[in-house]
């Protein structure tokens, strides 16, 4: 029976060289190793940070199978191999000492004039101004009206996505266990016109979240999904939920996220 592990990288030095040691332990193993994504294969290995990471999970268009990461990069949140202990992985992985984490992702039905686009996000769905100016936003949930926002854009975050962007924009960590969104106001400006929320919002699982664009500068609205952006012009409304979409992250048997956190933020 074949077994068939792909492997992506990033093109950073360390990366490159760490996945040609892996290629040879994992054939020497008994695997398959494909560097593009195989319909056979049993798990994908992403080597480099947390943007290769979250890159590799897209390019692969949100795969079914478990996904792990080996951090060649700077924090390594979600990557949490270390290149030199290669040997002791695949021997976990063999014996199975491990567990898979499934992640819910948020949607974003993004409707111009014309069409509606679906995008998912793992960590985030940002939407700003284009060209940096402060963005006027209509903020809805479940068709309920709750705010005329004004500042540089709203943030919606997953459990897992909490500790990235958000964090930095002062949302607060939550645990991936948690199934909800949470909504993070970017330098929201408090006036007589715009009364905005200053601190985060969190939201259940199937709240729906609707932003709608007051175009009084210009036509065109800027949806950053997990770092990568979208310009998008004649934006009617912006729907963001919790998708039924899910990934698998695959977990070593002693990773605790509480843990994780003390170890790279505190």
């Amino acid at each position: 029976m074949r077994r068939i592990i792909t492997i992506n990288s990033n093109q950073v030095s360390k990366s490159i060289e760490t996945k040609k040691l892996l290629t040879e332990k994992l054939i020497n193993m008994g695997f398959e190793v494909s560097y593009d994504f195989h319909p056979d294969t049993e798990l994908v290995i992403s080597i480099g940070g947390d943007g290769s990471f979250l890159k590799t999970i897209h390019d692969f268009d949100f795969p079914e199978v478990p996904v792990v990461g080996i951090n060649t990069g700077h924090l390594g949140f979600f990557p949490e191999i270390s290149p030199d202990n290669i040997d002791k992985f695949i021997d976990t992985y063999l014996k199975k000492d491990y567990f898979i984490q499934d992640i819910s992702l948020v949607q974003a039905s993004v409707c111009t004039n014309k069409h509606c686009f679906d995008m998912f996000a793992i960590n985030e769905v940002v939407i700003k101004g284009d060209k940096s100016r402060t963005i006027h936003i209509n903020l809805k949930v479940n068709d309920k009206h709750i705010q005329n926002f004004c500042g540089d854009g709203m943030l919606v975050s997953t459990p897992t996505g909490s500790t990235a962007y958000n964090y930095a924009a002062g949302g607060s960590i939550v645990d991936p266990s948690l199934n909800l969104m949470q909504l993070t106001p970017l330098h929201p400006i408090n006036t007589n016109a715009y009364r905005s929320f200053t601190s985060s919002i969190i939201f259940s699982n199937d709240s729906i979240i609707k932003i709608t664009p007051e175009y009084r500068f210009e036509d065109s609205i800027l949806v950053v999904i997990d770092g990568v952006e979208h310009r998008y012009s004649q934006i009617s409304y912006i729907k963001i939920f919790v998708s039924d979409v899910k990934i698998k992250l695959l977990r070593m048997a002693d990773h605790e996220f509480w843990s994780r956190v003390s170890e790279k933020f505190l």
